[in-house]
């Protein structure tokens, strides 16, 4: 884990550091970008991509990638049009910072300099396209941006199972989803794997939520970094079930993650991610 910590760290550290007119652009995307989290995306890149078989060093665009993506999203929901939080990751939120204009701007920049990142990595063309088309596909209106839409709209009422997990699914799940399988195809791997690795990410990105919307009811604000109570009255999986029922969600959606790993030698490191994250604190 730590390993690709350091390399993700490293190498996210040297982006965006060139001298522009635009510096305060460029400020504002590294301050998002460079405040910490778990960056579990990336780390399923180069993690996927070691068991596939390939050099995770040359993965390290789509990884960086990942996690641009995600900084965006996480800059735009933060923003008084979406959610307005003042603190994430223990730090006044990019808009609290840079204003909501710029804060805006900096999540535009991001998102399209993870498209960059994808095309500027040396593997072959054939699995740049293909890692462009599961991005796209799984950031935009039919993964991640389709399920804050259908977040928003669901605010105004209460909302059955189904449309819980439709939401999750497409909201935290598809970014997760495409991190796993960046990893295969940076290594070339096969249509059998990337669909094992879209599976597990399936299951763990619905434990990965239900413990988040554990977390909110039950967490530690200083652990956790942001504040704790704000989704208590929006529709959450603890809404509907309750916290000890979520718990054993947790633990079922986790086993069948690891379940999904079968056709791979030694994905013990996965399975280890898959068991910390039952019971994460942050």
């Amino acid at each position: 884990m730590q390993k690709y910590l350091d390399r993700i760290e490293s190498y996210l550290q040297d982006c965006f550091t060139e001298e522009q007119p635009q510096k305060i652009l460029f400020e504002s995307m590294r301050y998002s970008l460079l405040a910490g989290g778990k960056r579990l995306r990336p780390i399923f890149v180069l993690a996927f991509c070691d068991l596939c078989g390939g050099d995770s060093e040359y993965a390290l665009p789509f990884a960086a990638a990942m996690e641009m993506v995600h900084t965006y999203s996480l800059i735009h929901d933060d923003l008084p049009c979406m959610d307005n939080d003042d603190y994430r990751r223990g730090k006044p939120t990019n808009h609290k910072v840079y204003g909501e204009a710029t804060a805006c701007l900096a999540g535009d920049a991001l998102l399209t300099a993870a498209f960059g990142q994808l095309a500027s990595a040396h593997l072959p063309a054939e699995r740049v396209t293909e890692a462009v088309r599961v991005l796209s596909l799984c950031a935009g209106e039919l993964g991640m941006v389709g399920g804050q839409i259908l977040d928003m709209e669901a605010e105004r009422r209460l909302c059955t199972a189904q449309e819980v997990y439709d939401i999750q699914s497409r909201k935290t799940g598809a970014l997760i989803a495409a991190a796993c399988q960046l990893g295969v195809i940076a290594a070339g791997g096969s249509k059998e794997q990337q669909a094992a690795a879209a599976e597990y990410a399936e299951h763990l990105g619905l434990a990965f939520q239900i413990r988040d919307d554990i977390l909110d009811v039950i967490g530690d604000q200083d652990k956790l970094g942001k504040a704790t109570g704000v989704d208590e009255h929006k529709n959450t999986f603890v809404r509907l079930y309750g916290v000890e029922q979520c718990k054993k969600m947790v633990a079922d959606e986790t086993k069948k993650a690891i379940d999904a790993l079968a056709c791979f030698d030694r994905p013990d490191f996965l399975i280890s991610i898959a068991n910390k994250l039952i019971d994460r604190e942050n």
